[in-house]
């Protein structure tokens, strides 16, 4: 079996006359057998600082406004709050700088006076900076504090709103803000005052007295404190009442009484802040109006390992069924040590009869580069695809590229035999695109039926050891109830930063899921069995099971 291409045509690439389609793949100005990096482009001018306040949302990471994202995705500097859902750092360019601000109560990372200061020497500074915020910058958040500061020391700012949960936690717990039927109106109060002021501005007479809906936000402490003002001031204490903690996020849980029994009940449960209070006639539309709850995932919390790229969509649909995700890669993907001699099979596209991918990432990263040595798809000529797996057949599809053999069971045994069943294998050519030092058993395999077989790496794994989402430092301090297994590669890199065997230990409940057998087969060489194994070797398949496993 030949690892790479041949040698023939690497001697001719170091001769003074190199190919000029090698030199080209390889990158202007790079040594060849480097990256085929060619150096960073020369830096801009710094443009005036600017400040964003930006609303975070209620907790749902779909809640953040386009715009929000949008100007995250272009910051310098990010300071944000405790509650700022920590998947939404991810939209922040990796070198942005990360400062956390939170307020909890009487808990402030940064005092508000210093936190202003902050902003505005970073924006003096020529930088851009989004001030993230939970729910919306002007609502009981001191907002409206930060934007005065930013204007009188001439900064130039920008409120972008966001989904208060005031709105969005009601919605989600079934709890319409106001109903024909129930009341026509609605008064939002906060429940931490400021702590200075000699007595409260909140006239709970007039409360008691109005008869649409009340939400408090940050009064869980005063819980007690409040129903009993209300109710000694006339309110019925029958009304019924909620409380939401972690509205909107997967976390969520929600408990509904009376004003009168609200705070033993929520007690009873466990609840405790972030939280919000709801009180009125409309709490009663809940047993019919709560669908977030009822999801099939809804409290599981569910540990992702694909790369970053890759988790976003098992994240996503995890999420629509009410799973608590923690998306955690434990690998990333980079160039091949040395590229050159993958330019050189490309370069002779047209000596093979096959061309083999095993994985999305060897499509895109063959191609990436494929495109720097030929414009054209049609130089890839008239050679047969085959492909393993559904989504390295999709990848393929949007070049427009049709998949000659797909096996229907992803392991290298059926790939040899799909291929086989198009057409006879002895005395043909194959190029397999795989990842960096993973040699694959199809290539064993093609040869033993008299296939010539060249293999080639298009891409490497390496472990990935940043947090930008905090889903590590969460799943260190809180758990989880199942972790996903996509790949073999994904169970070493995530036993290597976990020791995958002492956290399971560790946890005692947490449970694996594996996508198909070579990934088991990881597992297993670690002295662990999967809890449960995908019957259909894909995402879907994935997904089936574990809602499966869980409705048992």
């Amino acid at each position: 079996m030949r690892q790479f291409c041949s040698k023939e045509r690497a001697s001719q690439a170091q001769s003074s006359s190199v190919d000029p389609r090698v030199a080209k793949a390889l990158g202007s100005g790079s040594c060849l057998g480097g990256s085929g990096f060619s150096g960073y482009p020369l830096p801009l001018m710094k443009s005036k600082g600017m400040v964003y306040l930006v609303g975070a949302g209620p907790g749902d990471e779909g809640l953040l406004t386009r715009r929000g994202a949008e100007v995250l995705a272009r910051a310098d500097v990010v300071v944000y709050d405790a509650l700022v859902e920590p998947t939404l750092m991810a939209l922040a360019p990796t070198h942005a700088e990360r400062i956390y601000g939170g307020k909890r109560a009487a808990a402030h990372a940064i005092p508000q006076d210093d936190l202003n200061q902050l902003l505005v020497e970073k924006a003096k500074a020529g930088l851009t900076v989004v001030r993230l915020k939970g729910g919306d910058p002007y609502l009981f958040g001191r907002g409206g504090e930060e934007a005065n500061e930013l204007a009188q020391a001439g900064v130039p700012f920008e409120v972008v709103p966001g989904v208060s949960s005031v709105t969005a936690a009601l919605n989600y717990a079934g709890i319409p803000l106001t109903h024909r039927d129930h009341c026509s109106g609605f008064t939002v109060i906060t429940g931490h005052e400021d702590p200075t002021k000699p007595e409260t501005c909140i006239d709970y007479g007039a409360l008691a007295k109005s008869p649409g809906t009340l939400v408090i936000l940050m009064g869980v402490e005063r819980l007690r404190e409040i129903s009993s003002l209300l109710i000694a001031a006339g309110k019925d204490p029958q009304t019924p009442a909620a409380m939401i903690q972690w509205g909107t996020t997967a976390r969520q849980r929600s408990v509904d009484a009376t004003l009168a029994t609200l705070a033993e009940a929520t007690e009873k449960a466990g609840l405790s802040s972030p939280a919000i209070i709801v009180v009125g006639g409309v709490v009663s539309e809940r047993k019919s109006l709560n669908w977030f709850e009822q999801r099939p995932l809804h409290g599981l919390r569910v540990v992702v390992t694909r790369t970053r790229s890759q988790a976003s969509e098992l994240g996503r649909r995890l999420r629509e069924l009410g799973a608590d995700v923690l998306e955690i890669p434990t690998l990333r993907i980079e160039p091949p040590k040395a590229l050159q001699p993958l330019v050189e099979c490309i370069v002779g596209i047209t000596e093979y009869n096959w061309l083999v991918f095993t994985s999305p990432h060897g499509v895109t990263s063959f191609f990436d580069t494929f495109f720097k040595a030929y414009p054209d798809i049609r130089s890839v000529g008239n050679l047969r695809i085959a492909a393993v797996g559904p989504a390295t057949s999709a990848k393929l599809a949007e070049l427009h590229l049709q998949v000659d053999a797909m096996p229907e069971q992803f392991v290298a045994a059926k790939v040899a035999d799909a291929i086989a069943q198009v057409e006879s294998i002895e005395n043909l050519r194959f190029l397999i695109i795989r990842p960096e030092e993973t040699p694959s058993d199809l290539a064993r395999l093609i040869e033993e039926r008299g296939g010539i077989v060249d293999e080639v790496a298009s891409y490497r794994t390496v472990p990935e050891t940043a947090d930008i989402n905090g889903a590590v430092a969460r799943f260190r301090e809180e758990g989880a109830d199942w972790i996903t297994f996509a790949s073999g590669s994904a169970v070493q890199h995530f036993h290597e930063r976990f020791d995958l065997p002492g956290a399971l230990r560790k946890e005692g409940s947490v449970r694996t899921l594996s996508i198909g057998p070579e990934t088991s087969k990881a597992l297993d060489s670690l002295g662990l069995k999967p809890n449960a194994e995908a019957r259909v070797h894909t995402i879907d398949g994935l997904v089936e099971t574990l809602v499966r496993q869980v409705a048992r």
